[in-house]
Formats: C-alpha cells, sequence, structure tokens
C-alpha cells in the first residue's frame, strides 16, 4: 500500500509542478498547446456541427413519409455525390411515365410530377423587388398530398387551373418575406422571368427543408410551367403508396416505368427509387467521408502540438537538470522522474484539451447563431475522445523526454551549470 500511496503524492506533486511552470511561462506554454487546442476544438466543433446537420436532414428526409417515394432518372433517386456518365447520359422522365403510374399502379395512393425549369438565373419582381435564383418548378394540384404545400394563406391552384395553363403562381414563405413585406400576397401580380402570374397563395416552409435553405419557391400548375418553359425536359416524380403497401407500390412502379422506357429483361434499371431510408444512407455515406477529412485535419493539429510538447518538455529537462540531479542523490527512482515529467505533460495537454472543448463549443454555437435550424450539439463522443487524444499525446510526447531525464546521470547533472 505505501508504494501506491507515494505514486500518488509524487502525481499530485507533479500536477502542482506544472501548474506552476504554466502560470511561470503563460505565452509559452500557450504556443505549446495551440495545436492541441486547434485540433481539439475542430474534433468537438466539427463534431457537434456533423451531429446537429445529420439530425435535421435526418428529419426533413423522413418528413416525406414512410410511404412516400422519389422518382428520378439518377440511380438512387436524390443523389448526394457525385453521378457517374452513365447515369449524366440517360434519357429524363416524362409527365407520360407520371400518368402511367396513376393509371397502371394500383397500389400507388398519389402521383405528382414536378417539371424543374432549363438552365440559367430564374428571378421574381415585384413593385421594384427583385429575388434571384427562385425554386421554379411546375407540379399539379395533388403536390399537396405530400405534405410539401401547407398553406399560410390563400390556396393551392386547382386542375382546372392546370388543364387550362391558367397565369396563376404559389409561392414559398421566404420569398413571400422577401417581396411583399408584409402585404398580403395573394391577388397580387408577380413577374417571373418577364411574364406576369397573380399569387393564389403562399406556402409555408416545409417541414423538409434542409437546415439554413430558404422557400424561394414558385410553383406553377404543370401545363402553364411547360408554356413558360417549352424547352424543359427533367422531371422528378413524388409517389405516395397506399399505407402498408409500399414494397408493393416500388416493384408496380419499377416495372411501369421499364415498359415505359423500353428496357428489356437483362437490362438495369436506368432511373431511382429512392424511399426516406435509402437517401438518409446515401447521405451518411457523404457525411462519413466528413467525418474522416476532420479526424484527418484535427490529427494534423495534434500532432504539431505534440511536438510542441515534446520540444518544451526536454527544453523543461535542460532547465532543470540540476534539480534532476538533487532528486536523484536523495533517493529519487527513475521512475518518480518518468512519473514527474509525464504528469507534467499531460496536465499540459490537459489543459490544452480543455481550451479545444472551449474553442469547439464557441464553433457549434456560432453556426446554431448563423443557422438557426441547425440544432448543433456538442456530442459526448466529441467532448470525450478531445480530451482523450490530448491526454494520449501527452503520455506519448511527454515518453522520451521523461525517459532522458530519468536516465541522467545524477553526477554529471549536480556538475551541470
Amino acid at each position: 500500500m505505501k508504494p501506491r500511496v507515494q505514486g500518488w503524492a509524487l502525481v499530485l506533486a507533479g500536477i502542482g509542478l506544472a501548474l506552476d511552470a504554466i502560470r511561470g511561462h503563460k505565452m509559452r506554454s500557450f504556443l505549446t498547446v495551440l495545436g492541441v487546442i486547434i485540433g481539439t476544438g475542430t474534433i468537438i466543433g466539427v463534431g457537434s456541427i456533423l451531429t446537429g446537420f445529420d439530425g435535421a436532414v435526418t428529419s426533413a428526409i423522413k418528413s416525406f413519409g414512410t410511404d412516400s417515394v422519389i422518382v428520378f432518372k439518377w440511380q438512387g433517386g436524390i443523389r448526394f455525390g457525385r453521378r457517374s456518365r452513365e447515369e449524366l447520359l440517360r434519357k429524363p422522365l416524362t409527365f407520360e411515365n407520371a400518368m402511367a403510374i396513376r393509371e397502371r399502379c394500383p397500389s400507388v395512393a398519389s402521383v405528382s410530377p414536378y417539371l424543374f425549369p432549363g438552365r440559367g438565373i430564374h428571378k421574381a419582381h415585384y413593385k421594384g423587388n427583385d429575388a434571384f435564383q427562385i425554386n421554379l418548378g411546375g407540379t399539379d394540384e395533388k403536390y399537396t398530398g405530400g405534405g410539401n404545400a401547407e398553406m399560410m394563406n390563400g390556396r393551392f391552384f386547382s386542375e382546372f387551373e392546370n388543364a387550362h395553363k391558367e397565369p396563376v403562381a404559389v409561392i414559398g414563405e421566404d420569398l413571400y418575406k422577401n417581396l411583399f413585406a408584409g402585404v398580403d400576397a395573394v391577388g397580387k401580380e408577380l413577374q417571373v422571368d418577364g411574364h406576369s402570374y397573380r399569387v393564389i397563395g403562399v406556402m409555408k416552409r416545409p417541414a423538409n427543408s434542409f437546415p439554413g435553405q430558404q422557400d424561394n419557391r414558385v410553383l406553377l400548375p404543370y401545363h402553364t410551367m411547360r408554356k413558360l418553359e417549352p424547352a424543359a425536359q427533367e422531371h422528378m416524380i413524388v409517389v405516395t403508396a397506399w399505407p402498408g403497401l409500399l414494397s408493393k407500390a416500388m416493384d408496380e412502379v419499377r416495372g411501369v416505368l421499364r415498359q415505359e422506357r423500353r428496357l428489356k429483361y437483362n437490362e438495369p434499371d436506368n432511373f431511382g427509387l429512392s424511399t426516406a431510408e435509402q437517401m438518409i444512407e446515401d447521405f451518411r455515406q457523404v457525411t462519413s467521408v466528413t467525418a474522416l477529412v476532420m479526424v484527418v485535419l484535427s490529427s494534423i493539429g495534434l500532432l504539431v502540438g505534440g511536438i510542441g510538447v515534446m520540444n518544451i518538455m526536454l527544453v523543461s529537462v535542460t532547465e532543470r537538470t540540476k534539480e534532476i540531479g538533487i532528486r536523484k542523490a536523495i533517493g529519487a527512482r527513475k521512475v518518480d522522474i518518468v512519473i514527474q515529467f509525464l504528469t507534467e505533460a499531460v496536465v499540459l495537454t490537459f489543459a490544452g484539451g480543455l481550451l479545444g472543448m472551449g474553442l469547439g463549443w464557441a464553433i457549434s454555437r456560432i453556426a446554431a447563431m448563423a443557422f438557426p435550424s441547425l440544432p448543433t450539439s456538442v456530442p459526448v463522443w466529441a467532448a470525450a475522445m478531445g480530451i482523450a487524444v490530448s491526454v494520449g499525446g501527452g503520455l506519448f510526447f511527454g515518453l522520451w523526454p521523461a525517459s532522458k531525464a530519468a536516465r541522467l546521470d545524477p553526477v554529471d547533472a549536480l556538475r551541470y551549470e
């Protein structure tokens, strides 16, 4: 029991000496652990942002509904990441594809085609106020079935207005605030790419919007959009299955689209069907790469910080050579010297880790203020990893200076000036 008590007393004494050294050389100590602070802060800050972003995007995708399928020409539907050349060359989906699904898939409750405009910057204008890069699209009255068009004011367009290519539009909540500044938009004339449309409704920001995403939608009836953009080709099809029939509906949709797109039995699908779970899996594959990059960058900072700690500990050994000789002369063992210097290195990196935690927390708070819809939070794993790595770095990089101090000959050390 006695050696254990002496060991703890030595550790506590080492902590006291380390704290005294930090207080005596504040700037030197800060510069020494700067890399540790940056590395730990990066782990915690980026970890908190990734955790919040993952939660927000996952919730957004899930809000499409467990019975919804998004059909697009890309493999995997809404795709996070690069697309292959073969995917880029695929022919787009068509309005006729959507109608075929609606007519020939008994397990499908509703189908809504969505026409994207051609390339270029699209602009909305109202009485001197302009909005650029609006999310322009054409769809039909069934678009409201997916929960994407909950009305704040007015109404959505009708089947009659779609069939007769009426010049009407519904707009998103943020676009309404930017252009109309609180004035009732219903009944007003809105200019879209130089064409006039009567606003009949304002939509609430959808629950499935991503963090920081502005609701700048301008939705026109499908056939009105086709009249405005006759060359537009890219479609997305939103399919909602009857409750409990999602798997069957997907099989029916796949079969209809293979027939519509003239695919042979041995040819792979040249379109994508995505459920919420599949989109979440695709998204997390991308974020896992981001997390790996974060670890690499943090490791560089921690490596630089560890080298700085090792360097300053070697300087400390040189400065305290005579002290080490005196301790050895009065009975200090090699292990006592090693424990003392390792303790000082760990205290130094632990202090850097605590400052890094503060930096990481500040990064997460700034991100939360910049993007109010991003629910950042410092995950326990990131805080634990930051502290563990900083302490482990102190042990690893303090080992050489500690062993160098322990190997000093007491006679030569006492003669050192």
